[in-house]
This record gives structure tokens, sequence and C-alpha cells, in this order.
């Protein structure tokens, strides 16, 4: 049995792993989210027109740190963010169904969807100074700069900044938009792959069987990217926005007060296409990332139980 701990750290080198792989489309749906922020088709021009062409561009102008900006925050934010959903996840699950009445093995659609969305919440929290600083980093583009560009040094330097202009508020800004984002992405990640992972066993896919957490994790993956995009958007934007202090010294936003405020004024200007600006970028990303996580996090889990028995079945020498 591997405990809470245990899943914690183990979801997170997942993470890690899966990041490294899908940052760069995590930069290219960034850019295109900001580009044509709060205006009407027609009336900005177009730096990149899809998601390849911002791949080509990064790399041309700005090389393999372009594309891969904010990876190291990501790394943090991963262990972070997945470390709790893969890690808290089952605990929570279980925890839920006693509270209910039914059996803690029982996969229930309702208390699943809840835990997926609490382990999401605490990952949301945990990480957002981390997601934040990911954020205005990607943004930034030296040869082709789209939405605010914020220029940090480092990721000490990132949060250092921070911190100076806004203090502690600074680094919890766009949280509840985080929150929004991972508890619905969160909701369907884990149940939509154990429930399609334990239909493909039932119908003879092998249990262990690497066709099957690929299954498994690319149809999580699609009902990630769909329910979870709108927020997405709206936490780009609201991470990356310009900021004012006001006269009682509290710093505050200058386009969006809180996500419902952004996704409002996305809806009014853009219409509801602007929710889905960068869907096949993050498409492109959360289906590799998603595949790599959970494929990892089983495949991760499976060594640790074998080394672990390993080592507790292996005899002790008496001298």
């Amino acid at each position: 049995m591997v405990s809470t701990t245990e899943s914690f750290f183990v979801g997170g080198l997942a993470g890690c792993t899966a990041v490294t792989v899908s940052n760069p489309f995590e930069v290219a749906k960034v850019r295109l989210q900001l580009q044509g922020e709060l205006s009407k088709a027609g009336e900005f021009t177009k730096v990149y027109k899809n998601a390849g062409d911002v791949l080509a561009k990064t790399w041309r102008h700005e090389g393999i740190r372009g594309i891969q900006r904010g990876l190291a925050p990501a790394y943090v934010y991963q262990i972070l963010l997945n470390g709790s959903r893969l890690g808290f996840y089952e605990p929570i699950r279980k925890a839920t169904n006693r509270m209910v009445g039914q059996l803690p093995g029982e996969q229930l659609a309702a208390t699943s969807l809840a835990a997926g969305a609490a382990s999401g919440v605490v990952g949301a929290m945990l990480g957002n100074p981390f997601f934040l600083i990911k954020a205005r980093m990607q943004a930034y583009s030296p040869a082709l700069p789209v939405g605010t560009q914020h220029f940090y040094k480092s990721s000490f330097d990132a949060l250092r900044s921070v911190w100076r202009a806004e203090g502690p508020r600074g680094l919890i800004r766009g949280m509840d938009a985080a929150v929004l984002r991972t508890s619905m992405g969160s909701s369907v990640q884990l149940p939509s792959y154990n429930w399609t992972k334990r239909l493909l066993i039932e119908n003879g896919w092998q249990a262990d069987g690497t066709w099957t957490f690929l299954a498994s994790s690319s149809l999580s993956g699609a009902c990630v990217c769909v329910v979870m995009q709108p927020a997405d958007t709206a936490l780009t934007r609201m991470y990356n926005q310009p900021t004012q202090k006001l006269a009682n010294g509290k710093t505050v936003g200058t386009l969006y007060k809180n996500p419902i405020d952004c996704l409002w004024k996305t809806l009014k200007t853009e219409g509801p296409l602007g929710w889905y600006k960068g869907t096949t970028a993050h498409f492109m990303r959360i289906a590799p990332h998603t595949i790599v996580t959970l494929t990892a996090n089983d495949l991760y889990l499976g060594w640790y139980r074998m080394a672990t028995a390993k080592i507790t079945h292996s005899p002790v020498s008496v001298e």
C-alpha cells in the first residue's frame, strides 16, 4: 500500500516528466490566448496564425529558450498540482464514500468528481505563485510580443519582483481563476481516466498494458480540454493583465476584477470564440501532458512498489 505522501511525490515526478514534453505547446497556448485581447476581429494585427505558427516563429526568433519559457516554475507547479491531484484523490474519494455510507473502494461518479475537484483545488492554491510567474514568463517575447509584457531574469527574480511591486497579495493574484480552472479540469481528469481504464479492462484489455494507459489518458485529456478551456483563457488573462496601485495602497488589475468579469468582457468584445482562443494548442499540450502524466504515474508507482517490495523482502545480514 502506497501512502499519501509517497503518492504525492510520485505524482509530482510524473507531472515533471510530462511538462518537459508539453511546455512548448503551453507557450503557444498562452500567446494565442493573449492575442487580440479585448479587441474585436479586424481591430488588431494577428502576430500568430495558429499553434504551429507560434512554435515556428518562437523557435526562429528565440530558439529553444523561447519555446521552453517558464519551464522552471512549471516543474515546481507540477510537483504541487499533480502531487496533490494524484496523491490526495484516492484518500479524499474513499473518505467521501465513507461519509455517504458507501464502500471506500467503490467507484461512484459523484464522489469521484468531488474528489477530483477537491484535490485539484488544493494543488492550485499551493502552486498559484508559480503558475502566475510561469504564465508571465511564457507571454514575454522580445521579438513578437502579444498582451502585457513582463520581463524577468529568472524564476527567483520573478517572485522577488512581484513581491516587491505588489506584496504577498501579488503572489496569490488570480487564485480564484486558478481554483475555478483546476477544479473544472480535475473533476473530469481522473474520473474519466479511471472509468475508461476500467471499461477497457472489462473488455479484455491488459490492466498494465501500455495501450490501456494511452487510450485512457487520451480520452481523459480530451475531456479536460473541453471542460477547462474557458476558465483557462480567463486564468491566463487574469495573471498577465497590467496592475495599478490605488490611493489606499492596494494593487489591482486594470482589465478584470475576477474570472467571471474576464469571461464576460471577453464574451462581449470577442464573442464566444474568444473563450476558446488557443484551443488547438491547449489540446496539443493537454493530450500528451495527460497521457505522459497518468501513464508515468502508473509506471512509477509500479516501479516504486517493486523496489520497496525487494527492499522489504531482502535478507538482513547478521555479523
